[in-house]
């Protein structure tokens, strides 16, 4: 146990701080290069990217949902560390369709791990952002005038429709109303017919009272 500790357990540490070191410095190397390379990787995004953008989005679509969270918000510099693996075979993607800078990023990758490149891969991850098509839950508020546009014509219809019926009963009031005059009696006629009537009995009554009086004479 003595000689494990005071012999061993030192070795090994020193050889990890030797890698880690030489690691770091590998990767600094690395980030480097990339800086130096961004230019000519943004020219080149900028000429490919109409081609580029249906092979992107299918390599995104295949992508675990941790990582495709990572590569929209880019804000957390340890969620590399926990999708090591998926940003490995994200990146081996991307180079095969020659996304500018992503062969770069991958080969470094595989010399050094992903978290010590952060700088690259992120970068790499906002120009993959601009190709992705818009969210789902950004789609309604799209289609949203369409709706109302629409929703404005029918009520504009069913407002047109109720004046029309408004103006057929105007019309036929005014006509049911003259049709009822026309069949209706005039009132001087109706008021003389029952003059007329009691007159007639009294015309008859006169006669008989002068046939009553002439044999008195």
């Amino acid at each position: 146990m003595d000689i494990w500790k005071s012999k061993v357990l030192p070795k090994i540490k020193l050889v990890f701080v030797k890698s880690a070191g030489k690691k770091a410095a590998a990767a600094a190397e690395l980030v480097k290069s990339f800086d130096e390379s961004k230019e000519g990787i943004n020219g080149e995004f900028q000429e490919k990217k109409a081609d580029l953008q249906p092979k992107v989005v299918e390599i995104y679509e295949s992508a675990p949902a941790p990582l495709k969270v990572l590569i929209k918000q880019r804000s957390k510099v340890s969620g590399i560390k926990k999708n090591s693996a998926a940003i490995t075979k994200f990146f081996e993607e991307l180079a095969k369709i020659e996304f500018p800078g992503a062969k770069q990023v991958s080969d470094g990758i595989s010399k050094v791990g992903p978290a010590l490149l952060s700088g690259p891969i992120f970068a790499t991850f906002e120009k993959v952002s601009t190709l992705l098509p818009v969210a789902a839950e950004e789609a309604p508020t799209k289609e949203a005038p369409a709706a109302v546009e629409e929703k404005k014509e029918e009520a504009a219809v069913e407002k047109k429709e109720e004046a029309d019926e408004e103006k057929k009963e105007e019309t036929s009031a005014p006509a049911d109303e003259t049709a009822a005059a026309e069949t209706a009696p005039p009132a001087d006629a109706a008021a003389a017919e029952p003059t007329a009537e009691a007159a007639a009995p009294e015309a008859e009554a006169e006669p008989a009272k002068s046939e009553e009086e002439t044999p008195k004479a």
